[in-house]
């Protein structure tokens, strides 16, 4: 799963997409990465005022992670 993030949408969608993927319920994924249910929900539901630290949990949790590039950066 990859994809460029502008909002907290994006991070829900692609949280969504990798938690399908791998067939898990919500419920299950959110007691996997050790957060609540509610929480989770809100992640994928792309809540812009959840908290940075515990997002970057559920996306390690996910086999996920977080590259910051500049902006136009091209990878050749």
């Amino acid at each position: 799963m990859e994809g460029k993030v502008n909002s907290p949408a994006d991070i829900g969608i692609i949280v969504r997409r990798k938690r399908k993927a791998d067939g898990l319920t919500l419920a299950d994924a959110a007691a996997m990465c050790n957060v609540g249910y509610r929480f989770f929900s809100n992640v994928e539901n792309g809540k812009p005022t959840a908290h940075i630290g515990k997002i970057l949990q559920v996306l390690s949790c996910l086999g996920l992670e977080v590259t910051i590039l500049p902006r136009g950066w091209k990878n050749e």
